[in-house]
């Protein structure tokens, strides 16, 4: 007979470990148990009880029947005359439930093996369902904030951190290729969204890549642009690399660019310290558009610029010189460029004379 008090000890552990309400794990094992009778004893239509008793150690497994004049299905159907004896009190139409603990159970080889093979897959894969839940339910509201975490381990494809007393994993394709992560470190991160519903199950996506991570720290160190004293009017990043971004501000004695350098680079140092030294160009805005092209593609000069509004281009005019500086490493100032200003911008040499 199978002694259910076995796995107490695994049962109080992993609820120790992960987080996860005993009570919860308790349900987990009975609907798994469930699950097995259904599969080798009744049907999926059969209504199943399962009950683990931790002071005797018994499984109680009792099943639901219709009691009925003739038996169509005997999984969920039975007649007074397989009642017997007990068969007094009860009528046509009643449901009766069935104690089939002993039967079930006392074949170890045949269903004990597999309702503990059954219960441990289903308790996997339950605990990951509950811990994604959690995790769901713990960053809730949280879309598009920043957090503070601490790193617990680092692993080849991963970093676990450790928030508020729960795991939570950083994956590789989230990660900047430049950070450097130690054990008892705190990072900040974004999280850049939650999915009730998706194929396997809540997802919470935290990330250290995305353009709000930048944003939300330079709220953190520079007030004017919390208050609305200044405003981000665009922001491109390639993580690792260069985040560029347009300020701009309604007060003409404000400077925008220098309220998020601050005094001496202190505030702009603060958040390139954040993102592993990351380079950011701060531009100041102007209406004149021409002038902000040219400020946007700085450290390249730009000879001459055409802007074409309907078809969203830009033409540059542009030495051979200057080339290079305009493109950027890799085409990333360029590109950056373009995704700031939403403008697709084609170089076009200067003609010699």
């Amino acid at each position: 007979m199978i002694d259910i008090r076995k796995i107490e000890t695994a049962i109080n552990q992993i609820s120790a470990e992960k987080k996860i309400p005993r009570e919860r794990l308790v349900e987990i094992i009975e609907s798994a148990i469930k699950t097995a009778y259904r599969k080798d004893f009744g049907n999926k239509d059969s209504e199943v009880n399962v009950h683990l008793d931790f002071e005797t150690g018994a499984i109680e497994i009792t099943v639901e029947k219709t009691i009925v004049e003739k038996v169509e299905n005997p999984d969920i159907e039975m007649t007074l005359a397989d009642l017997g004896d007990d068969a007094d009190g009860f009528s046509i139409g009643d449901t009766i439930e069935i104690d089939v603990s002993d039967e079930v159970l006392e074949d170890e080889e045949g269903f004990g093996r597999i309702a503990s093979q059954a219960a441990r897959q289903v308790i996997i894969q339950k605990i990951q369902e509950t811990e994604k839940e959690k995790i769901f339910n713990l960053f809730k509201g949280k879309e598009g904030e920043i957090i503070s975490i601490k790193v617990e381990m680092v692993e080849k494809n991963r970093v676990l951190l450790d928030y508020n007393g729960n795991q939570v994993v950083l994956p590789k394709s989230e990660q900047v290729s430049k950070d450097k992560y130690t054990p008892g470190q705190r990072i900040y991160l974004s999280v850049a969204k939650l999915e009730e519903d998706t194929l396997s199950g809540p997802r919470v996506t935290l990330t250290r890549k995305d353009t709000n991570l930048v944003v939300k720290l330079f709220e953190m160190n520079a007030p004017e642009l919390e208050d609305g004293t200044i405003e981000i009017v665009s922001i491109a990043r390639t993580p690792g690399f260069k985040t560029k971004i347009i300020v701009a501000s309604e007060y003409e004695e404000v400077d925008p660019a220098g309220c998020l350098i601050g005094p001496k680079g202190s505030r702009v140092r603060a958040v390139v310290d954040e993102i592993a030294g990351e380079k950011i160009d701060i531009i100041n805005y102007t209406s004149n558009r021409e002038e902000l092209v040219r400020k946007c593609l700085v450290p390249g000069v730009v000879e001459k610029v055409s802007i074409d509004e309907e078809n969203k281009v830009i033409r540059c005019i542009v030495t051979e010189e200057e080339k290079a500086k305009v493109l950027g490493k890799g085409g990333a100032n360029i590109n950056l460029t373009s995704e700031l200003l939403g403008y697709k911008i084609i170089l076009d040499a200067k003609e010699e004379k």
